[in-house]
C-alpha cells in the first residue's frame, strides 16, 4: 500500500542516534512539506558529544528547509506518559521506531537496560499506535540481524526460522517482531521490520568494531579479532539503511480482511544488508588503508604489532549475510556501497571530528 509522506507527520524515536539522525536528515532533504518528531533520552550507554553533534547537523539541514517542522523533544520511549503525551500532541500518521538499546556483550553485563528499552518502550509505541486518534498509516521499526542467531544456512532469509537467539539484545528484537505480528492482527496496525546488518559510517556508534578498532589503533592498542579473524560481516554503509527506511516508510503492507473477519496482518519483515559478507581481516586491512589514506595513523605503523586473533565471544555469530530478495522485489532497492567507500567516509569524518 503506497503511502505519500509529504505533508504527514512523522515521528522518529532514537532521533539523535547513528542512523535516526541519518533518516531525519534525509526526510528534511525530501521534496515537500512535512513534520518530523525526534524524540531521544540521550542516554550516556556511548560518548554524548556524539549525540549533540548529529542534532547540530540536523539543525543545520533543517535551517536551509524551512518548509519542513522539525521538533526534537528530549524523552524516553520506556515512560508511557510522555509517549502518550507526544501522540496527543503531534498524532503522527507515521511512526518509525529506531530507539533501542542496542549490542550483543553490553546485554550481558546490563540486562536490564534491554528489557525496558526494546521490550517496554516498544510495547508502549505499539500501544500509543493502537490508541492514537489519528490513524496510524504504517509503524516502521528496527530489527536486527541478530535475530538470526547461530543459523548456519546462509544468506539469512526473512523465510528462516529465528526461533534460537543466542544473546539477550537478539531475544528482544524477535520479541518485537512477534508483538508487532500480534498488533497487527488485532488491530489492523501496519507493521514493518527491518533486520539491520552490521551499519557503519561517519558518527556512528564507538562501540562498533570499525570505531573501536580506530580508537585503539589511534593510541597504539592491542585490537582482538574475534574467531581468529574467521568472522564475515554484511556491513552496510549508513546511506544504504536510510534510503532502505525511506522506500518502506512509503509502502506497507496491505490492510485486509480474512475469511474470519478479522484482518490478515498488515505485517512485513525485511533483511537490510549488503548481501556481501567480508571477512574481519580484510576489514581491519581496509580500515587501516583508508586511515592511513585520512591521515589519523601514519603510514609507517606496524600494524601487525597491534593486532591479537582470539576466540569467538559469548553473543556472537561467526557469519551474518543477507538475502535482500524481498527487498529487491519489493522496493526496488539494494545496498551498493562498497567497504572501501564507506570506510573511506568514516575515516575522513573520523580525522575531521577528532581534530587530527
Amino acid at each position: 500500500m503506497k503511502i505519500e509522506i509529504k505533508h504527514k507527520t512523522i515521528l522518529i524515536t532514537g532521533a539523535a542516534g547513528f542512523i535516526g539522525s541519518n533518516l531525519v536528515k534525509a526526510l528534511l532533504e525530501y521534496d515537500g512539506a512535512m513534520t518530523i518528531i525526534g524524540i531521544d533520552n540521550l542516554n550516556d550507554y556511548y560518548d554524548v558529544r556524539l549525540k549533540d553533534y548529529r542534532l547540530k547537523e540536523i539543525a543545520k539541514v533543517s535551517q536551509v528547509h524551512p518548509e519542513k517542522n522539525w521538533v526534537f523533544v528530549k524523552g524516553n520511549i520506556a515512560d508511557k506518559s510522555f509517549v502518550e503525551e507526544i501522540f496527543e500532541q503531534y498524532a503522527p500518521q507515521i511512526v518509525v521506531n529506531l530507539a533501542a538499546q542496542a549490542g550483543v556483550r553490553y546485554s550481558i553485563t546490563n540486562p536490564d537496560v534491554y528489557i525496558e528499552s526494546n521490550i517496554v518502550g516498544f510495547h508502549i509505541l505499539l500501544e500509543a499506535c493502537r490508541h492514537a486518534k489519528t490513524r496510524v498509516e504504517h509503524l516502521v521499526y528496527a530489527s536486527s540481524s541478530s535475530v538470526y542467531g547461530g543459523n548456519s544456512k546462509v544468506p539469512f532469509s526473512v523465510e528462516d526460522k529465528v526461533d534460537n537467539p543466542v544473546s539477550l539484545y537478539a531475544a528482544t528484537k524477535k520479541a518485537n517482531e512477534l508483538e508487532a505480528h500480534a498488533y497487527s492482527k488485532l488491530y489492523n496496525i501496519p507493521t514493518t521490520g527491518l533486520r539491520f546488518f552490521t551499519v557503519y559510517g561517519p558518527a556512528g556508534r564507538p562501540d562498533m568494531a570499525y570505531f573501536g578498532f580506530t580508537n585503539k589503533l589511534k593510541n597504539r592498542e592491542i585490537i582482538e579479532i574475534f574467531n581468529y579473524g574467521n568472522c564475515k560481516r554484511d556491513f552496510t554503509y549508513i546511506d544504504d539503511i536510510v534510503e532502505g527506511i525511506k522506500r518502506v516508510m512509503m509502502g506497507a503492507p496491505a490492510q485486509q480482511v480474512g475469511e474470519d473477519g478479522l484482518p490478515i496482518p498488515p505485517y512485513a519483515i525485511y533483511n537490510i544488508g549488503n548481501n556481501q559478507p567480508e571477512n574481519l581481516l580484510y576489514f581491519v586491512d581496509t580500515l587501516q588503508e583508508e586511515l592511513v589514506r585520512a591521515g589519523v595513523l601514519p603510514a609507517d605503523v606496524d600494524f601487525e604489532t597491534y593486532k591479537k586473533l582470539v576466540p569467538m565471544q559469548p553473543g556472537d555469530v561467526p557469519v551474518t549475510y543477507a538475502d535482500t530478495s524481498s527487498l529487491e522485489r519489493d522496493f526496488g532497492f539494494k545496498p551498493r556501497t562498497s567497504l572501501k567507500e564507506g570506510l573511506r567516509a568514516f575515516a575522513e569524518w573520523y580525522r575531521d571530528f577528532y581534530g587530527e
